[in-house]
Formats: C-alpha cells, structure tokens, sequence
C-alpha cells in the first residue's frame, strides 16, 4: 500500500486542562492559568498560552512558573473533569469516523483514506472541529497530511485553535524549514545531542545520510531521518474499549477466605498498574471478575479518572470486589481487568502536593524493574 495516497487527520485539544477550567469558571477566560500541584514542591501539568508568554511550561517546577507569572490563576488539576470531557469528545469522533485511535486523554487520529472521494476530508474535518467545539465548548486544532508524523507536526502548526492541511506535494517543504524539536519522538535528551552534532533544522536532518544518524543514535537514528523526511507508515491503530491488560488466578482449593481473596485483588491490580507505568498508558476503566465453584461467573467495572496509580485503583477493586460476592458459595476463580487504555504519562506528579508519594512510586518501580515486578509489594 503506498502510504502516501493516505488521509490521516490529528485532532488535538488546545491547552486542554486549562479549556475545561475555563468552562467551568469563565474569569479564567484571557487571563494567565496555570494548573498543577500547588505547593511549591508541585509540577505545572498545564498552563494557557497567556501563561506561555511570561516563559511558563508544562513540567516546570511550580515555584519557578510563580517567579516567572505571579499574576496568573493557579489551579489545582482535576482528573475527574478531564476524563470525563476526554471521553465526551472520544463519542463525538466515534459517532463520525470511520476509523480511529485515542492516542492520548486530549489527542485522536483519525484515518480518512478513501473518504476525499465522497466529501473533501479537509472540509470533512473542519466540520467535525466545529461540532467538537459547538457541542464541548472546547478549543481544538487539526492537520491534516499522508501520515501520523506529518499530520501532528501539522496540527502544532495550526495550533491555537486553527485546522491546517499539508498535501503529499508539499511534505517537504513544510517540514524542512522547521526546527527538528517538532518531530514527535525527538526528546530533550536527543534534541540535545543533535544539537551538539549540529543540527537544528528538520532539512539539515532529512539530507543527511541515515547511516551516519544510525551510527551515532542506533535503530532510533534512522527513524528519525524517515520521519524528517516525511515517510511514516504507522497504521491509525482501531481505538477499542476491548484493549486491555487483565489478570487472573485459579485456586488449587475452591475458597470463601474474604481475607485471601482481597489481597489477590490487591496483588493484581498493584502489578498490572505498574505494567500501565512502564509502558506509559493510563486506564479509564477496571473490572474485577469472579467465578464460583459451580462455574457461574459475575464480573463488575467502573469507569475511573485516567489513572496508573494503584493507591487510586485498589480500594475500588476492593469495592468491587466486595460488591460481587454476594453468594454464599466457594470462589474458583479471580480476576483484575484494567481497560479502555491511553497513552499518556502519569498526572500524580502534576496534581498532587505528596511529593513523597511521587518520591515512592519511582523508587518501587526501579526496585521492580531491576529486580523483577514480584520484587516488592505492598503489605495487605
């Protein structure tokens, strides 16, 4: 298939923490806002693009951004909130396209090959932001390209609250006058090291012979040069519900131990959080399942904020768990879901003001990366 005959469309909402506190408090409309943890000790997780200005960014230490913008509104993050406005304009896309991925709580790619011959896909996906932004009250920006690559590159562009369209002709010249930063996987450890080989532009990178990028920067090196040059055949990935990680465990004796039980729950949802940590994915629902000795099986979810958490998904496994065992008969079996799955690193660290917590999370994780996820647990 050649690739470049693609439509793909990159849907991603504008300052997206910062719009849901505007819609629910309209003083915060054109003014600085910041929102994060709020001790001094706290993350920025988002600021508005007034907030930008003053040299405010995601991830700055909170104390400096209050150096930098002591005027602006700061705003303790509200994960319930966004979560449920994320799944909001999640239904709005499902209702309309044809295929598409949730890459992230505020971003979607949608695959619309095929549909130009129908309906203009640019005119396709201006009508879908304003009914995005007619039924949410959400800013949002598109672009609209070949690939995945080039159509968030160009959504970036189109950005604040704008739709930009980049044809297959014109790829290159779009990309190449810009800094090599726009390109998705380029980090601040390898925009470093670029940088110190001396390249700043995405052209300098396209021209140059990709074996001497897969010398210096490994299999990783070539995939950028590919991308510089505006070649990406990453499939839209099919957003589905169904994508999960789940555990489960089967008694060598039928039991009715509550105590046992429940620290099987516990055990299973603590490691399939930290399998969500490592691959850097959230989850907006959970379900725990139960299959009695006489093979009838009941199972309960939830929707929960986006989380990876476990202190924020085991007393709702618990919960659930307790709420399902209703009938007096031996349990066979047990079982943890977590599901409707995203990309996206953990909010902890941006919301909440126990930087000791924070401080636990990444030392147990390295224990168990180290040394196997059995390594260390928590005491039940």
């Amino acid at each position: 298939m050649n690739t470049d005959n693609r439509h793909i469309v990159h849907f991603d909402l504008d300052s997206f923490f910062v719009s849901v506190e505007r819609l629910m408090n309209s003083r915060l409309k054109g003014v600085p806002v910041i929102v994060g943890g709020m001790s001094d000790r706290g993350v920025v997780a988002a600021c508005s693009y007034e907030a930008r200005q003053f040299g405010v960014h995601s991830a700055m230490p909170m104390k400096l951004a209050r150096r930098l913008c002591p005027h602006a509104f700061y705003v303790r993050g509200d994960m319930d909130e966004y979560s449920r406005y994320s799944r909001l304009v999640t239904e709005i896309i499902n209702d309309s396209a044809p295929l598409y991925e949730k890459a992230s709580i505020d971003e979607h790619y949608l695959d619309l090959t095929g549909m130009d011959r129908f309906f203009g896909c640019l005119k396709w996906s201006h009508e879908l932001r304003d009914k995005i932004i007619r039924e949410t009250g959400l800013p949002i920006s598109f672009g609209l390209s070949v690939n995945k690559t080039v159509s968030k590159i160009a959504t970036g562009e189109a950005k604040p609250n704008g739709g930009k369209e980049v044809l297959s002709g014109d790829v290159k010249p779009f990309l190449w006058p810009l800094s090599i930063r726009k390109i998705p996987m380029i980090g601040p450890a390898t925009y470093k090291l670029l940088r110190s080989m001396g390249i700043d532009r995405i052209e300098t990178l396209g021209r140059m012979p990709p074996e001497l990028l897969r010398h210096a920067m490994g299999k990783n090196g070539v995939e950028i040069w590919r991308r510089a040059n505006g070649i990406d055949p990453t499939p839209v990935e099919p957003y589905t519900e169904r994508k999960s990680i789940s555990s489960e465990r089967t008694f060598e004796q039928d039991t009715g131990d509550m105590k046992m039980l429940m620290a099987q729950v516990v055990k299973m949802t603590e490691s399939l959080a930290f399998q969500l940590r490592v691959k850097e994915r959230l989850t907006g629902c959970i379900t725990v399942k139960i299959k009695y000795s006489d093979f009838d099986t009941r199972t309960l979810q939830k929707m929960v904020p986006y989380t990876s958490f476990d202190h924020v998904l085991i007393p709702i496994a618990k919960d659930l768990l307790i709420r399902l065992y209703t009938r007096r008969v031996l349990i066979r079996l047990v079982g943890v879901k977590l599901s409707h799955l995203v990309s996206g690193a953990p909010q902890l660290d941006l919301f909440e003001d126990t930087p000791r917590q924070v401080q636990l999370y990444r030392a147990l994780d390295y224990v168990r990366q180290r040394y196997g996820a059995g390594a260390v647990g928590r005491a039940v």
